[in-house]
C-alpha cells in the first residue's frame, strides 16, 4: 500500500505554461492555425506531460498484462480459459497481432503474467509477477481481496517504473484474459451510472444466448458485492480483474513519472477509469488510441473526457490499437520539431483583419 500511496502523491498537474508555449510554436508553423487538428492536440498534451516545449521522439514500450477470471464459470465467454496461457505463448513466439504491430511500430513488447490461472514456463520477454491464479468468480463473492487488488496495482507501478528507468518515454497498455470484458462492463456500468444492458458487448463474439447469460452474471455480481464507487479499490477487488489492476498501476506509475500512457480499447479503458477514480489528474496523462466496437468503450472515453485518434472497427484488445496509435504520436511530435515556422521558411503569414 505504501508504494501505491507514494505514487499517487507524486502525480502532479500537467504543465499549462509549457503547453501554451508549445501552442505558440504550433501556431507559428507553415500552415493555417489549428489545421492539423488532433495531431496538434497530441503534441501539446505530451509537452504538458513531459515539461518540454518540444519533446523529442520517445522510446516506446507496450506492456501487456495477462490474467484469468473466475467468472468464466458462468459461461460468459465464447472461448475456454485455457486460451489465456496459449495466447501468452503466442505473444512470446511472435505470432499474435500484438507481436506483429509492436514490431512494426518499434515498440518493446513486455508481457506480464499477473494472474494467469496456470503456471507458464520460463521464457524470454515474460515477466512472472503472479498475484493469484486468476480471480475468483465475482458472481459468488468478491473477485479478489482488497490486498490482492493493491498488490496487482503495485505490480503495474513497478513494471512501469522499470521501463522508465530503462529510457522508455511512451507507454502503451494492453491485456490478455478470457472473460475480461465481463468485469470491464461492471466497472463502467458503475462509474458511468448506466444499466449493464446499455454498455455490455459481445466480447470475443458471444451469441444472443450467451450475451443474456453475461448480462445476468454482471448484474448478479454487482447486486451481490455492492461495490462502493467512491472507493475504486473496493470496486476493483469486488468486480475487477488482476490485469485490469495491473494496467491501472502502469497508468499511475507512468503518470507519477510524467510519462504519457496510450490506452487501447475496452479493458484498458476500464483500467483507466479505475486509475482516474484514484486520482482525477490521471486523465490528463492519457492518450486514447481508438474507439472499440464494444458499446461500453464510448461510455468510458466520455467518462474520462478524452477522444480517440482512430476509428478502425477494432475489438481485438491486446493493446493493438494503442500500438498502432503510437505512429500517429510519432508523427505529431515530428511536426512539432521538424516543420518550419513562417519566419524560417520565408513564407508570408495570414493577413490580419
Amino acid at each position: 500500500m505504501k508504494i501505491l500511496e507514494s505514487t499517487v502523491e507524486r502525480i502532479l498537474p500537467v504543465n499549462g505554461e509549457v503547453m501554451e508555449k508549445t501552442q505558440e510554436r504550433l501556431d507559428s508553423l507553415t500552415k493555417p492555425v489549428g489545421s492539423l487538428g488532433v495531431m496538434e492536440y497530441i503534441a501539446k498534451k505530451i509537452a504538458g506531460i513531459t515539461n518540454e516545449v518540444k519533446p523529442g521522439l520517445p522510446e516506446k514500450a507496450s506492456i501487456l498484462m495477462a490474467g484469468d477470471h473466475g467468472v468464466v464459470q458462468e459461461g460468459v465467454s465464447a472461448y475456454p480459459q485455457e486460451v489465456t496461457p496459449q495466447m501468452v505463448m503466442n505473444f512470446i513466439n511472435g505470432g499474435a497481432a500484438m507481436s506483429v504491430l509492436t514490431k512494426h511500430v518499434g515498440s518493446e513488447l513486455i508481457i506480464v503474467d499477473i494472474g494467469v490461472a496456470s503456471d507458464l514456463p520460463e521464457m524470454p520477454f515474460l515477466h512472472k509477477k503472479k498475484v493469484a491464479y486468476g480471480t475468483s468468480n465475482m458472481c459468488k463473492g468478491p473477485a479478489m481481496t482488497r490486498e490482492q487488488a493493491v498488490e496487482a496495482i503495485e505490480v503495474g507501478i513497478e513494471v512501469a517504473e522499470d521501463c522508465i528507468k530503462k529510457g522508455k518515454g511512451l507507454i502503451s497498455i494492453g491485456e490478455m484474459g478470457i472473460g475480461n470484458t465481463t468485469p470491464s462492463t461492471a466497472i463502467i456500468s458503475l462509474y458511468a451510472g448506466k444499466p449493464v444492458e446499455e454498455v455490455v458487448g459481445r466480447g470475443t463474439g458471444v451469441d444472443d444466448g450467451r450475451l443474456k447469460i453475461k448480462i445476468e452474471a454482471i448484474n448478479r455480481a454487482i447486486e451481490l458485492n455492492q461495490p462502493e464507487v467512491k472507493d475504486p479499490i473496493d470496486v476493483l477487488s469486488k468486480v475487477g480483474g488482476l490485469e485490469i489492476a495491473g494496467m491501472a498501476g502502469i497508468i499511475l506509475g507512468a503518470s507519477a513519472n510524467r510519462v504519457p500512457v496510450v490506452i487501447d480499447g475496452f479493458i484498458s479503458g476500464a483500467a483507466a477509469v479505475i486509475a482516474t477514480a484514484i486520482n482525477p489528474e490521471i486523465k490528463n496523462y492519457l492518450l486514447a488510441s481508438h474507439l472499440s466496437e464494444e458499446p461500453g468503450h464510448k461510455a468510458m472515453l466520455d467518462y474520462l473526457d478524452i477522444s480517440p485518434m482512430l476509428y478502425m472497427n477494432m475489438r481485438l484488445g491486446e493493446g493493438t490499437g494503442a500500438a498502432l496509435a503510437t505512429t500517429i504520436i510519432d508523427a505529431s511530435l515530428k511536426i512539432l520539431n521538424e516543420m518550419s515556422t513562417f519566419a524560417e521558411a520565408g513564407v508570408s503569414e495570414a493577413i490580419e483583419e
